[in-house]
């Protein structure tokens, strides 16, 4: 199932134990912490027959390098990545997808905070170029709290050619971008979707912007130019929920009461 990787943090940690706790190899765990949270976290390492061990503060800290790991270390086998099949194969189960792609984020932070928000919008996928873009890390799954264990990370070749791919499943394509005429609450959002984002600092690349079927920005009314890519695309799959919530509410509306009923 691979080399094992290291994962750090109580959400992410917990989220491997809940979901699929036989890739947990070993726990390590701070020796002077015994409350609650490191109280569950070890039963359920033990209730699924995982090897936990106690060390001291400065192992664990060697452990998990520079990051933040409050209290607990966990080595893991990685999951299986999704490939352009994969995702492919799942469109196919699917009434309306939605995925989120991002064209060169390099910030591991970033990538953790769209994964978060993209399981809460139950996107089906998030989408990352192989080569020069942050992948799935330690930083990652614990930015993600969980999320990283949850919804599919598709690193691809050449995104464009994916995008094709995808347009040619059925699904819209739309790029944010700042100078887009469309605003993201004026525009339908409702259908299959792919959601593109750009790389910090330079947005969209040009062959993306191509493949997109049309742009759409926020709107904006402070001195600021540009939003941070995580909170950017939040927004925007948030304003995707929304309609989406909202359509199946109006659906929900105009069916015809039973009159059997009351």
């Amino acid at each position: 199932m691979g080399t094992p990787e290291r994962i750090h943090g109580l959400h992410a940690v917990k989220a491997v134990l809940a979901r699929d706790p036989a890739r947990v190899v070993q726990l390590s765990l701070a020796d002077r912490r015994e409350d609650r949270r490191i109280a569950e976290l070890e039963a359920m390492a033990r209730k699924a027959g995982v090897a936990v061990r106690r060390v001291d503060g400065h192992a664990l800290a060697k452990l998990a390098g520079e990051a933040v790991h409050q209290g607990v270390v966990a080595d893991v086998r990685p999951m299986p990545p999704w490939t352009e099949d994969d995702l492919l194969a799942a469109l196919r189960d699917a009434s309306s997808p939605l995925v989120l792609a991002l064209d060169g984020v390099q910030d591991p932070h970033n990538l953790g905070a769209c994964l978060r928000t993209a399981d809460a919008c139950g996107a089906l996928a998030v989408l990352v170029p192989k080569d020069r873009a942050a992948q799935v890390n330690a930083t990652v799954r614990k930015v993600a709290a969980g999320a990283a264990e949850t919804t599919p990370v598709v690193a691809v070749t050449n995104l464009s050619r994916t995008l094709k791919l995808l347009k040619d499943a059925g699904l819209w394509v739309v790029g944010a971008a700042g100078e887009a005429d469309r605003l993201a609450p004026e525009t339908d959002l409702t259908g299959p979707l792919v959601l593109v984002m750009g790389a910090e600092g330079s947005g969209l690349r040009e062959l993306t912007r191509k493949n997109c079927d049309f742009l759409v920005r926020l709107p904006q009314f402070g001195a600021v130019e540009s939003l941070n890519v995580s909170v950017a695309a939040g927004m925007l799959l948030y304003e995707a929920t929304r309609q989406r919530l909202g359509a199946a509410n109006k659906a929900l509306a105009a069916i015809p009461a039973d009159p059997r009923s009351g």
